[in-house]
Parts: structure tokens; sequence; C-alpha cells
């Protein structure tokens, strides 16, 4: 059975707990992520998704059969790959998605608000949901979803799944001594055109925090980092995809990291890390298995 119609029958049985929802009318005003005034359907049928974190949110509601289009990156979870594609995200197709004849577009992060007033002129209602800085307000951006396709109460109930799950599972001591912490570095990227990577301004930085370690990027504000920080720090584990550990470990001076040698490279699934979704949790609790904080 595949992991999300697991977790669906259980968002299922909270929702049914719930109480009561008050029926809306035929058309909602909402103000999105861009602070923009969309009227939109109080029960879309027809949703276009412009982001991989906003088509996996769906699907975790059981919303995924209003997906009539989404991009080339929303390949999570499988059956989005039965969904049309509307192409890549920075440059979106217009065309081809007013073609799917959508009474709802939900964009994300990559989508500019430039091409957001476009595909609105064009008289299809299109709202912004942007991942955030800090991991919680993912609790926000699952109840913002839920409410834009008619999914509230499953909505709460797998944020409260989530929520239990880490209240359960993740010790939030901060009374642990520094020293005992490991230091963490995320890769975003590496090579000659520069390293970058997740500073303390990000969700990811939460993330490394909640399994137990300490980002050595802390305290920058952005991506850019620079390589005598980073082998100056020369962190006790590293982060990085799972498709670009092989070549981060063979390449120098990253192959003279401590992390590299004592087999501290931990490579990620694509999705579970750099997208804010509901697999971070399970990102965090491989992250604290693989560091040894239980």
């Amino acid at each position: 059975m595949h992991k999300y119609a697991f977790l669906l029958g259980f968002v299922l049985l909270f929702a049914a707990c719930g109480s009561k929802q008050q029926q809306v009318s035929v058309n909602d005003t909402v103000i999105d992520d861009y602070g923009r005034e969309v009227i939109v359907p109080s029960h879309p049928t027809r949703v276009v998704s412009t982001s991989p974190a906003v088509t996996e949110i769906m699907f975790a509601l059981g919303a995924g059969d209003l997906l009539v289009g989404r991009t080339d990156f929303c390949v999570y979870p499988e059956e989005a790959a039965q969904i049309p594609t509307i192409g890549g995200i920075s440059n979106l197709n217009v065309e081809r998605i007013l073609s799917l004849n959508p009474d709802l577009v939900i964009s994300g992060s990559m989508v500019s608000k430039k091409a957001t007033d476009q595909l609105d002129k064009m008289g299809t209602p299109i709202v912004c949901v942007i991942e955030k800085p800090k991991f919680d307000v993912l609790y926000d951006n699952i109840t913002t979803i839920g409410k834009l396709v008619g999914k509230e109460q499953e909505a709460d109930s797998l944020n409260a799944l989530m929520l239990q799950r880490v209240n359960a599972l993740i010790d939030m001591d901060t009374a642990r001594p520094t020293h005992s912490i490991p230091k963490v570095y995320y890769v975003v990227g590496f090579g000659p055109s520069g390293n970058f990577t997740a500073g303390g301004n990000t969700f990811i930085n939460d993330i490394i925090r909640m399994a137990g370690g300490r980002n050595i990027a802390e305290n920058v504000s952005g991506w850019s980092y620079s390589l005598e920080a980073l082998v100056k720090e020369d962190p006790d584990y590293i982060i990085v995809r799972r498709e670009d550990s092989a070549s981060f470990c063979s390449t120098r001076p990253y192959s003279t990291l401590r992390a590299v040698r004592q087999g501290n490279v931990i490579g990620m699934e694509s999705g579970t890390m750099d997208l804010q979704v509901p697999r971070n949790i399970d990102a965090i609790l491989y992250l604290r298995k693989r560091m040894n904080n239980n």
C-alpha cells in the first residue's frame, strides 16, 4: 500500500471525528502570499498545480483527483505522473494551462508575481502559496490548501497527525550540552560555480535543528557559503541530495572533509528536505537515526 494511501486512512479517520463544517458560498475571496485578493470557487473541481509542494500536499489531503495539470517537477507521489504536465515552472506555459480549463490554479515559490498576475488577467483565478522560512508554517500552508480545495477537515486532521508524530518522536531538549550537538552542513550546490547551503533563515535550518544537529550556516542569511568556512568548520555530518552524493564525496576539497572520510555523508531523497511538505517529518526522523540522536 502506498504511504499516502495509509496516511490518508488516518486523515479521514480524524476528519470523521471532526465537527461538521458550514457550507460556504459559490465563490470565496482569499488573500494569497503575494498579498493579492483573489476570488476563487469554494469547491473547485479542476485544479492545476505549478508547485511540487502543492501537488504533494494535495495528494496527502486526498485531493489528487482534483488535479488536471502539474509541472514536470511534480513527481511525488508516483500517482502524480498520471496527471498531464504543463511543462516547467519558471516559464509557465499559459496557453497549456488554459487549455486544461482549470477553475483554480495554485502556484508556489518558483512562480513570479508577474507570471501570476498574467494568468490572473486571462480570467483564471491563481492563488500563490509560498514556502516560508520557518518549519511550523508548513501547517499553515496545509490549512490554506485544504481550504482552497474543500478539504478543511482533512487538513486539520493531517496537521494533528503530523504534530502528534513530532511530539511523540522528537526530543526538543534544549538543555543538552552544546558540545554534544553534531555540526551539520546541508549541500544545495557545490563545485566551480560556488557553494550554496541553507542559512539560518530557512525551514531547512529548522529541520536540522529538530533532528538534533547544529547547522554550521545558521548565522548566514541566504544561500551562499564560502568554501573556506566549510573547510574551517569541518562538519560532523553532511547532508546532500542522494543523486549528488557520490560526486560530492569524490570531488576535492570536499573529499578531505571529516564527514566524508568518516562516512557521515547522508544522501537524502529529493523533496524530503528541499520542499516544504509533510515528508519533512520523515526527513527529521531519518536524520535523527543517522546522527544517533534518538
